[in-house]
């Protein structure tokens, strides 16, 4: 309570307002007094401020108290009013107290007044701290609604015993229900979503019946379908009543879970596109150590023209394609131009040479192997077919497959799917199939050395690439080429080609048709030490060479005399004929020829000679 009092007293006589003055301060309540006896200097007081309490007579020759106290209690409720009067009868009082009056002193018993204010001040600071307390408590439930409102998390309390459950305003939206009275815990289940149910409500029995603290997920099903995500965290507490319950929180998760699952399909796609680009890098990594025939197709003879055609009719497609030809002619490159014009240029191109590897492995160079496989199999590895998904897998000498690599790759061309050595998971695969062979397949076929059926499969669209012998116009363009090439890594300048050494290439027969061919003229350009550019004609096969000696080999030394691919064919069937088809060994057709048994190999898929049926004969 502050003094001075700063009083606002409605009175005509000036002479009772000086008796209250003085009788409140000898009570010892000190105040400063401003006498009014009009409705309007009334009003101006009031709207000036200031004031701590109000006084009035009742009856004034032009206003009355009943008024003062209705303009009072509708602009300025808070203020104190007592009414100090010697006319205000006790109906009148009951009427002043209904209407808002704090109390009524008469004026014949003054001694009244000092009590009466005293109480009446502190009656006002009761109802000012209370009246802050509920703004200050309606305030911090604005603040919590609406830090509910903005992080989608409500409250709630469950009274276990009674099955009575309050909830927050935002915990009624999250639920969607009508915030209007209690819900019951039925009526909340209901909106549970139907597979999470009866988990949900085996874990509500649960935590009741032990009251022990609980904190899951799940999800509720809104009438409208909606789906949402909350998370519920409850503690065990005990109510005013003694009762036990549980108090807790209820938060709307489901923008989490939508941003959960969308960075888990980001980095499902950043991980498969990871691993294509470390498939693919090691395809690239082990194609970049790898010399091509020659950097492009060069030729302009109408059989080169005829194949292009081919490759151009059939690179758009996703069918299978069986490039055939002789050693040297350029089946790799046929089958890179082929995926560089096709829809899978943008991915691996993937090569695997299936007579390079040995035959135990070949299946897990091309599907992979689990760890464990097989002894050495120290881990997973993946496979060609696994590098090259998306991309082209390029197969070739495929004639030299074993049989039970055979199937596997019939399954794939068929069902487009695969199983990695020593695994039982069954892949996926999405890969478009070049194949080559030097050999004769149908010859193969017949020998049974050679799947049927895999043939039918790899051949849908067959390209048959011509030996350099029948495109002699091209040989000039690709000498040219290459002499440009090799000179230039050389650092060399050749500007001249001897007339000689033109007319020895062009006549040549060329049995290893362009990578002879350019194996000849990089060794020339070696040798050169002028501007003129000339092959010792010592460096051809002995294809070409002029008959001097019998045209029998001797054991021992290697066959001459040899003008044409169909003597060179002649004297092979014939050795192997002697042999019984047995190539290698002292006894083989090898060794009568003179030469390596690799060669003789090599010479015997180039000419496409069926070395089986010299078998038993």
């Amino acid at each position: 309570m502050k003094f001075p009092l700063r009083i606002l007293y409605l009175e005509d006589d000036p002479s009772d307002a000086e008796l209250v003055q003085e009788t409140l301060e000898s009570g010892g309540i000190g105040c400063h007094v401003n006498r009014v006896d009009t409705e309007a200097g009334f009003i101006a007081s009031l709207q000036q401020g200031g004031f701590d309490l109000v006084l009035a007579d009742y009856t004034l020759p032009s206003f009355d108290g009943l008024s003062a106290l209705r303009i009072a209690q509708k602009g300025w409720p808070q203020l104190p009013f007592i009414f100090v009067s010697g006319t205000l009868d006790e109906e009148l009082a009951i009427e002043a107290l209904k209407i808002g009056a704090t109390d009524y002193v008469f004026k014949t018993r003054l001694s009244r007044i000092v009590p009466s204010v005293q109480r009446a001040l502190r009656e006002a600071e009761e109802r000012t701290e209370r009246r802050r307390a509920q703004e200050a408590l309606l305030r911090s439930e604005a603040y919590l609604a609406e830090a509910q409102r903005l992080s989608h998390t409500g409250s709630f309390g469950w009274d276990v015993s009674k099955g009575e459950i309050y909830w927050s305003q935002e915990t009624f939206r999250i639920y969607g229900y009508q915030p209007a009275g209690g819900v019951p815990l039925e009526q909340a289940l209901l909106r549970s979503h139907p597979e999470d149910r009866s988990t949900l409500r085996q874990s509500i029995d649960r935590v009741s019946r032990e009251r022990t603290a609980f904190d899951w997920e799940h999800r509720l099903l809104l009438p409208d379908g909606t789906v949402k995500h909350v998370r519920v965290v409850g503690h065990p507490s005990t109510g005013e009543s003694g009762g036990f319950e549980f108090v807790g929180a209820i938060t709307d998760i489901t923008e989490r879970k939508r941003a959960e699952a969308d960075l888990q399909q980001a980095l499902d796609e950043i991980k498969s596109l990871r691993d294509q680009l470390y498939k693919e890098n090691i395809a690239l990594r082990d194609e970049i150590d790898k010399a091509s025939m020659f950097e492009e197709i060069v030729g302009e003879s109408p059989a080169l023209r005829a194949v292009l055609a081919r490759v151009a009719k059939v690179a758009p497609t996703d069918s299978t394609v069986l490039v055939t030809g002789e050693t040297g002619t350029g089946k790799e490159l046929i089958a890179r131009a082929v995926h560089k014009r096709s829809q899978r240029a943008a991915r691996a191109f993937v090569s695997v040479n299936c007579a390079a590897t040995p035959q135990t492995l070949i299946a897990s160079e091309l599907f992979g192997h689990e760890k464990g496989a097989f002894t050495g199999a120290l881990q997973r590895r993946l496979g060609r077919f696994e590098l090259a998904e998306g991309g082209t897998i390029f197969l070739d000498e495929v004639g030299e497959l074993p049989p039970e690599t055979q199937v596997a790759l019939l399954r794939v061309l068929q069902e487009r799917e695969f199983e990695r050595v020593g695994g039982s998971h069954t892949i996926r695969t999405d890969v478009r199939v070049i194949a080559a062979t030097n050999r004769d397949l149908e010859s193969a076929i017949a020998d049974g050395a050679f799947r049927k059926d895999l043939f039918y499969r790899l051949s849908v669209f067959p390209i048959e690439i011509p030996p350099l012998r029948e495109r002699k116009e091209d040989i000039p363009t690709l000498i040219e080429y290459f002499i440009h090439r090799y000179s230039r890594k050389a650092g060399k300048k050749i500007t001249t080609i001897e007339k000689r050494t033109l007319d020895l290439l062009r006549s040549y027969a060329w049995p290893g048709n362009i990578r002879e061919l350019q194996n000849v003229i990089e060794r020339s350009v070696i040798f050169c030490e002028t501007g003129v550019f000339a092959v010792d004609p010592s460096w051809l096969s002995f294809e070409c060479r002029t008959p001097s000696e019998s045209s029998t080999p001797r054991q021992g030394s290697a066959p001459s005399g040899w003008k044409s691919a169909g003597e060179e064919k002649e004297a092979i069937e014939t050795a192997l004929a002697a042999t019984a088809g047995r190539v290698s060994g002292p006894a083989g057709a090898a060794a009568q020829l003179g030469m390596p048994s690799s060669t003789l190999e090599s010479k015997i898929r180039s000419l496409k000679i069926n070395k089986f049926r010299f078998k038993g004969v």
